[in-house]
């Protein structure tokens, strides 16, 4: 990759973490868990525009900072970073906006939801946990983000922007 579209993707990839941090101040208890769809509007941001590897460095990031700053749960980390993993690896096979959702809903309702069960059972203490316990939280969080991303990048692409955006990346 060329220095300076490295930069570049370091840049909008920051950009896009804080985003998601300042966008978990509006967030929701789902069955102990903090929904913050906001994220998940930046993973499917990510996937179109940086990719997967920046993408889920984002979603790192974003996971660290809002713990530090007690606005989100160790089960951040599993759900951000699997669903814009999965969003992001979906999209740069496919090209296709709607893998990218799908991604984004797969990878942090389901994949994530499952991984957050050893978190909430060894990490938090959470004795009360099962494999599924944060599945329909983590998907009502994940759709109602995902449906921000869609709306977001479905109007970038219909005006050209998206395009043009990715091009100079």
């Amino acid at each position: 990759m060329h220095k300076e579209n490295r930069t570049r993707k370091l840049v909008l990839t920051a950009i896009l973490a804080a985003v998601s941090v300042a966008g978990s101040t509006f967030s929701f208890p789902v069955l102990g868990s903090k929904c913050a769809p906001v994220q998940h509007m930046v993973n499917i941001l990510c996937a179109v525009l940086v990719g997967p590897f920046w993408g889920t460095l984002a979603a790192l990031i974003a996971s660290i900072i809002r713990n530090l700053l007690g606005l989100g749960s160790p089960l951040a980390f599993p759900g951000s970073m699997c669903g814009a993993l999965i969003a992001g690896l979906l999209y740069k096979y496919t090209g296709k906006l709607p893998a990218a959702y799908a991604g984004e809903i797969f990878g942090t309702g389901i994949v994530g939801g499952m991984l957050s069960y050893p978190i909430a059972r060894l990490v938090m203490g959470n004795g009360q946990a099962a494999l599924f316990t944060f599945v329909v939280p983590f998907l009502i969080s994940t759709v109602a983000g995902t449906i921000l991303g869609a709306v977001i990048t479905m109007s970038l692409h219909r005006t050209g922007y998206l395009s043009k955006v990715q091009d100079e990346l």
